[in-house]
């Protein structure tokens, strides 16, 4: 008893000291205070609350158009470089190849800032190198954290892909499911092999992969539909992003299948379908987070030499989100944000 008593008046004494220094901290923070409020009114105006040089960061990804997902890791992007002070260039391409020749254009132009991705990271380990020795700072985000580091990237902003899809698996087994689908819609991506192959880790039940040709909508819904009509013992769909749900939903009523759709990442349809409950669950990696870290990283960097993670990825994800969530998360989904 002598003990906890004396804990108790220790533990009191540290917090009038705290709360002491806090009262002194709030009658010196106006300045602070001051400043925050201006970086909020210029972030609100469209122009930035710094006065550092005019920086150029550019970001080149393995997918963009038509893809949601990439409109919001593009809309962090955006507001990050407006608030810092950046020039803000994006391009992207499927093909490894091509992506490795976007960011040598961009090295060619001396930006002062790189983000790439890293689906097919054997394509882009020479590129990265030779921006090593330009001198340009590289960060990767969403895929390839294995080899961040390794590339000589100063950091990662992402979700660690086999942890994901061991959340899935968990997930799956929660609702006490016994045999799920994993849907690829990419083949050659190491990043949606390991959710697949994380997934069916943690779970318990069985699980399979379905090879579908992402850039073909109708073939993706045709391809599940024919696999939920061979086997009327799937109860659950998983596909690897959101602009898949939809399709898997479709291919679900046209099979008569009873299968639950459960989906990696979040937009506004699938915070919509969420809600209504023609989906059970969603994964989010908040790819806004993705893109405002990666440019405000890169900023800090220029500035002041900081680096985020002591060599270990920058996780944003993985956030299951169900359908007592989605009406939370629906307001931030309609504007890009989430």
């Amino acid at each position: 008893m002598t003990r906890v008593r004396t804990g108790v008046r220790a533990f009191s004494g540290v917090l009038a000291v705290v709360l002491g220094a806090s009262a002194l901290a709030g009658c010196s923070s106006t300045g602070g205070l001051r400043a925050e409020k201006r970086a909020q009114q210029a972030a609100a105006q469209g122009r930035s609350a710094v006065n550092t040089p005019d920086w150029t960061v550019a970001m080149v990804t393995h997918s963009g158009d038509g893809d949601t997902f990439w409109d919001i890791v593009q809309n962090g992007a955006k507001q990050a470089a407006a608030k810092d002070n950046v020039k803000f260039l994006y391009a992207h391409s499927d093909q490894g190849q091509q992506q490795a020749e976007l960011v040598q254009s961009y090295i060619d132009k001396k930006v002062d800032g790189l983000i790439v991705t890293l689906a097919k990271p054997d394509a882009m380990k020479a590129v990265l190198a030779k921006a090593r020795k330009a001198g340009i700072p590289v960060i990767t985000v969403n895929s390839g954290a294995e080899q961040s580091k390794a590339f000589g990237a100063l950091s990662h902003i992402g979700q660690d892909e086999a942890i994901a899809g061991q959340a899935v698996g968990e997930e799956l087994d929660k609702r006490h499911k016994k045999k799920a689908l994993c849907v690829i819609h990419e083949q050659g991506n190491v990043g949606l092999e390991q959710r697949c192959a994380g997934a069916k880790k943690a779970f318990t039940g069985q699980m399979q992969n379905l090879y579908v040709s992402g850039t073909n909508m109708p073939d993706v819904q045709a391809s599940i539909e024919a696999k939920l009509q061979a086997d009327k013992g799937i109860d659950a769909v998983v596909t690897l992003g959101a602009p898949f749900a939809d399709a898997a939903v479709q291919s679900k009523k046209t099979a008569g299948s009873k299968a639950e759709v459960d989906t990696f990442d979040l937009n506004a349809k699938v915070a919509s379908s969420l809600k209504a409950g023609t989906l059970g669950f969603a994964v989010d990696q908040q790819p806004y987070l993705q893109g405002y870290e990666a440019v405000d990283l890169l900023w800090l960097y220029r500035y002041n030499a900081d680096v985020l993670g002591g060599g270990q990825p920058v996780l944003t994800g993985p956030q299951i989100v169900t359908q007592q969530d989605a009406g939370a998360l629906e307001a931030y989904t309609k504007r890009g944000t989430r």
